[in-house]
């Protein structure tokens, strides 16, 4: 009898996978190169495995193979807390202190990171609420540790000792300096009173929070009389009601997109008094605390030193232009649309009519219809892509796992391992790409563990996330295609996980994307370079079929497309980061509907639908409330980094290195403008970001002498 390990067995067991499904496709697949581990992962079903070892918990947590689990891990960890904080409290300080201060924070992370996952993307209602119960329990010993004054005072007496603060590294010193700012916006150096009443408000705002965010992403529904009969097949059906749970801007359907934006942004009185309570509750909050609003609150330690209205009110001094070029963008939206449909003209004045013609003008001008596309950005391949790119740029590969039975909430989600070519594995990414009953809709970034040196084990702490998207399953006949859109999306997705996995910082308090917000989104939004660059698109995109590569002018022609309104949409992403300054400032005594009527008219060119209210749709205020500027401001710094550093040489190693060096390895352990500094090697002006931006409109010429050579 020969004796195999598990390991060995799950390696057999994984081959047979592999070659299974290879065998799927040898129908449809002529002259195509064999795919990788990586690829034949993502381009085929999931072969069901027996479950005959071991159960596990999700993401190996042995407590959380059932919903009751959450409530062991909470207490697990509630009681752990108790022994860090007067650990924290009694020990003298120094570097112990910091590192009690970040395993306290570690211990409480990982249970409440995890547990805000699960409790939007899990299928089971019993898990998704156990969940949630999680959240708040552990957010509210949060905040009342955010007020702890024996803990505050131990920090400050470390901080307050020059001589022990001279023996600090640079990155101890920072965190303790972090950790100190949370005491600081939560109200520390208030009375006992006080104290208690900013806990109060910061657990009020957790319920608004959530309660916001889960009715933002709730559909509106009307009764099914109301909608013709041969448009029901359009929206899910629920009794005598039709339920209405997005735009549909991507409808060819006028009638449909017109039913949908009236519907679906109809103001909802509840959400209305949730929004108006939780702006209110902020603004209270901040000024208990000492802030002149909630916005100054927000944007203290970020890239940005002043107020984001001067920076939007700069962006047009500089460049009024933009304005014009939005008019002109408008108007040849409406040439188009008498073009290609002259019925419904009255119809077709309606704000949501431009949509589509976004699209209808990419399609007709530079033929860059999606089915085009999509047979050669198959998952597999896009997947082959990313792993091909980061073996270039930093040597590391992405390695298909097994995982566990009980350790994902869905059997279509994928488990990579990342690996270094000389420091071995660094972290773990769950895929949940797929779409499914229930799901959000939309593409996300959750980091479930952050990394960290452990002292207590001698071991770094691996990261894990998981990266969420909303793609069709593969079928019989074919794998899951993507639009460009989509791959370009995933692309974004994986600039935050590589950022969590590259990040080696000592404390998990500054893991990866726990640095400031308009730092966060610059490595994402770097990754959408690299998706448009044909000479990394030209190393994995191929026809699924034929196996012919992706031609160079389709590449061109959807590059240029971007810059088709790309100043309306720069407007349009200016008009959101006001109104979220405004929405955070001081108390307008108007309605939130009042407000986005007049920052609409004052900073797009699109007017106001009446009875609509597009802000209880607008989930960021949650996440990025004070704060949605980050875009603009992390797309400037993206297209600077890449185009001094990245654009002659796609692929370079040696800039790689550097990049991980100066920017994805400090987390939030470094001032992000340092950062940028250190890959630009200058220091940037407020001229260069909005010179970034602008020059992003630019068009290429030499796409139509392409087009007209070929």
């Amino acid at each position: 009898m020969v004796s195999v390990s598990l390991s060995h067995f799950r390696q057999i067991c994984y081959a047979h996978f592999f070659l299974s499904n290879r065998s799927l496709w040898a129908h449809v697949r002529r002259n195509v190169t064999t795919w990788t581990p990586v690829g034949a992962a993502f381009n085929a079903k999931p072969h069901r495995r027996l479950d005959l070892f071991e159960k596990n918990g999700l993401f190996g947590v042995p407590e959380l193979s059932c919903p009751a689990g959450f409530q062991v891990a909470t207490r697990i960890a509630l009681k752990n807390t108790e022994l860090l904080v007067e650990k924290a409290c009694s020990c003298p300080p120094g570097v112990d202190t910091v590192q009690t201060f970040d395993q306290l924070s570690d211990g409480l992370c990982k249970v409440a990171d995890l547990a805000d996952f699960v409790k939007i993307a899990h299928p089971d209602p019993a898990f998704r609420e156990a969940a949630e119960k999680t959240c708040i329990e552990i957010g509210t010993v949060v905040e009342k540790l955010n007020t702890n004054v024996d803990l505050c005072k131990s920090l400050k007496n470390l901080l307050d000792n020059p001589d022990i603060v001279a023996q600090l590294d640079p990155d101890t010193r920072r965190v303790a300096e972090l950790f100190l700012f949370d005491f600081e916006i939560s109200g520390i150096h208030l009375d006992d009173h006080l104290r208690k009443e900013a806990v109060a408000l910061h657990v009020k705002l957790l319920d608004l929070n959530n309660e916001f965010l889960v009715g933002s992403h709730m559909p509106n529904r009307i009764a099914r009389a109301a909608i013709p009969e041969h448009l029901h097949l359009y929206f899910e059906n629920e009794g005598s009601f039709i339920q209405v749970g997005g735009l549909h801007a991507d409808s060819p359907d006028d009638l449909v997109r017109e039913i949908a934006y009236r519907i679906y942004l109809y103001p909802n009185a509840d959400m209305m008094d949730c929004l108006e309570e939780l702006l209110k509750c902020r603004y209270k909050l901040a000024k208990l605390v000492g802030y002149e609003s909630y916005g100054h609150r927000a944007l203290k330690g970020t890239m940005l030193t002043h107020n984001l209205f001067f920076f939007v009110c700069f962006f047009f001094a500089c460049f009024p232009f933009l304005s014009h070029r939005t008019a002109t963008d408008f108007k040849m939206m409406r040439y188009m649309k008498k073009k290609l449909s002259p019925r419904n003209s009255v119809r077709f004045k309606m704000v949501l009519s431009f949509i589509p013609i976004f699209c209808a003008m990419f399609f007709v001008r530079y033929n860059i219809e999606p089915s085009l596309y999509s047979p050669y950005l198959s998952l597999g391949t896009c997947m082959e892509g990313l792993n091909n790119l980061f073996s270039q740029l930093y040597g590391v590969s992405l390695m298909s796992e097994y995982p566990s039975a009980g350790e994902v909430w869905s059997e279509d989600v994928r488990k990579l391992a990342v690996v270094h070519e000389t420091e071995g594995l660094l972290g773990y990414i769950y895929c949940d790409f797929f779409h499914r009953p229930g799901k959000p809709h939309q593409d996300c970034h959750f980091t479930i563990r952050g990394g960290r040196w452990c002292q207590e084990t001698g071991q770094y702490q691996l990261p894990v996330v998981v990266l969420m998207l909303s793609l069709p399953h593969p079928t019989k006949s074919a794998p899951t295609l993507l639009t460009p859109g989509m791959m370009e999306n995933l692309f974004h997705e994986m600039g935050h996980a590589m950022h969590s996995m590259l990040g080696r910082t000592r404390y998990q308090h500054v893991t990866g994307t726990r640095c400031p917000t308009d730092f966060a989104e610059v490595p994402s939004i770097l990754m959408e370079y690299f998706a448009t660059d044909y000479r990394v698109i030209s190393h994995f995109a191929r026809h699924y079929e034929t196996g012919q590569p992706l031609p160079e002018s389709m590449v061109a022609r959807l590059c240029e497309s971007k810059k088709v309104c790309g100043a309306a949409d720069t407007q349009l992403q200016i008009f959101y980061a006001a109104l979220d300054q405004i929405y955070h400032g001081k108390p307008q005594n108007r309605s939130t509907t009042e407000i986005l009527k007049e920052m609409q008219q004052k900073f797009y060119g699109l007017p106001y639908m009446p009875n609509t209210a597009w802000q209880l749709r607008f989930s960021h205020l949650i996440s990025y409330g004070a704060k949605y500027y980050s875009y603009l401001m992390s797309r400037a710094v993206a297209s600077m980094v890449w185009k001094q550093c990245f654009i002659q040489d796609p692929l370079n190693r040696d800039m790689g290195e550097r990049y991980r060096r100066e920017m994805l390895a400090h987390g939030g352990a470094k001032e992000p403008m340092l950062m940028v500094e250190g890959m630009l090697q200058r220091q940037p002006t407020i001229e260069d970001f909005v010179d970034a931006l602008v020059s992003e409109l630019n068009p290429n010429f030499e796409t139509f002498i392409m087009d007209s050579e070929s």
